[in-house]
């Protein structure tokens, strides 16, 4: 029997070779991109053009380029200011929006919510016009306010913890009513820590498309003082010559953040997205 169950693991490996030789294939395309852009950026422009993929020693010499050039200290600063603003008050916006549209829906509501759904399917573009004129007749072109607000509140953020709302437990919201609990603290102090795996995953989200936003940011923002990361790389490619080597320093420097963000929190990031409740 046990000379049977061997056997059969032994198959069963065999049969499996095809896969792992796939997902290692797949895994090597997947790195290899984050791989050239990590020896690019220790290359000169010369050696990039001519397909050079081994690391180089010019790191320092783009860098130094870089930073002379281009005001890269105060675009990671005012990135990390704006994808940090946006993410937290996103997150308490379309969380409350969430959990009110599940606890307290009906029929009403639910239309409400289908309504919502429908801005979906408008592009970014079509609000791009009337957003500029509504906002410069406001003053509140090159700041934080003007960057966050047309983004602090998506229906898929609000779709997103309507969903994971469904699994928050409905007798312990009862049951905190009975206690006295007002719906306020039942919200910060029960729903908030509950659905932590699903904070995380929406500020993952959150996070990486404030970070990595580029046309709103090129239309609102017009003073270089409050230049972003996705901003100073495209001022990078700009001009008649490209250096290769100084660009993929700062595509470096401006990948770096969100690589790091999403690594610490991929576990709760997946068990965000499968509606798991801790």
């Amino acid at each position: 029997m046990i000379h049977v169950t061997k056997k059969n693991k032994s198959a069963i490996q065999r049969r499996l070779i095809p896969t792992y030789i796939f997902l290692i294939i797949v895994s090597f395309i997947s790195v290899f991109p984050l791989y050239w852009m990590i020896s690019a950026a220790t290359n000169t422009s010369t050696d990039v053009s001519r397909g050079r993929i081994i690391p180089g020693s010019h790191f320092m010499e783009n860098f130094r380029n870089l930073t002379s050039q281009q005001p890269l200290w105060r675009a990671l600063g005012n990135s990390f200011f704006y994808a940090i603003l946006t993410t937290v008050i996103c997150l308490l916006v379309c969380s409350i929006a969430g959990y009110g549209f599940e606890v307290y829906h009906d029929k009403w509501k639910d239309r409400v919510f289908s309504i919502l759904l429908l801005a979906m399917m408008v592009p970014q573009v079509a609000t791009m016009v009337p957003l500029f004129k509504m906002f410069s007749k406001a003053g509140l072109l090159n700041t934080a306010v003007g960057f966050i607000l047309p983004i602090i509140s998506t229906p898929f953020m609000i779709m997103m913890f309507r969903q994971n709302a469904r699994a928050f437990p409905v007798d312990i919201i009862e049951a905190a009513r009975i206690d006295g609990l007002s719906e306020v603290r039942i919200f910060f102090q029960m729903f908030i820590p509950t659905m932590k795996s699903t904070y995380a995953a929406a500020a993952v989200i959150t996070f990486m498309n404030a970070w990595n936003s580029y046309l709103w940011p090129k239309v609102i923002m017009t003073d270089n003082k409050a230049m972003t990361m996705p901003m100073l790389i495209a001022n990078l490619i700009t001009g008649y010559v490209t250096d290769y080597g100084m660009l993929m320093c700062g595509v470096l420097f401006c990948s770096i953040p969100t690589m790091i963000v999403f690594f610490v929190l991929q576990k709760q990031f997946a068990e965000g997205i499968t509606g798991a409740v801790k």
